[in-house]
């Protein structure tokens, strides 16, 4: 499938790289289809909208960014999602201007199921996470070497 993007031009993907959140994405309601672009060598990827062109979001593994970092899913996020094993997790990440200032948000992780490829924003309440850790809790070279 070919799509348009404003950041990259026109990109050929794949119908597994689709994600449907019915309920879109925090702020971007009206976006429910999304395509799941993976960066070569990176713990990066992008959510890029397929409804509007514009509308893309910096994602990053966050348990390569933070070890320790965990949480239990809801059950009924669970069950929206038809998680039974496979799960994967990623987090919005904000690159700032002056880069060590750049965040990632692990108060509201991107829930992806892969195998219906569905997904959902999910806040998580009683946490002590915040949408606003520092991207740079690990250490710079750890992204030269592409996360190995």
């Amino acid at each position: 499938m070919i799509i348009e993007t404003l950041t990259w031009g026109t990109l050929d993907i794949t119908e597994e790289q689709i994600y449907h959140f019915p309920k879109g994405v925090l702020g971007f309601e009206e976006d429910i289809d999304f395509a799941l672009i993976t960066v070569e060598d990176g713990p990066f990827s992008y959510l890029q909208s397929l409804e509007n062109t514009s509308v893309s979001f910096l994602l990053s593994d966050p348990f390569v960014l933070y070890p320790t970092y965990e949480f239990e899913l809801p059950k009924v996020d669970k069950e929206e999602l038809e998680i039974i094993d496979d799960v994967n997790v990623r987090c919005m990440v904000t690159i700032k201007e002056e880069l060590e200032h750049s965040t990632v948000n692990l108060l509201a992780p991107i829930v992806l199921n892969p195998i219906t490829r569905s997904g959902k924003q999910v806040v998580l309440h009683n946490s002590n996470y915040q949408t606003r850790h520092s991207l740079w809790n690990v250490p710079h070279d750890h992204f030269e070497k592409g996360g190995e």
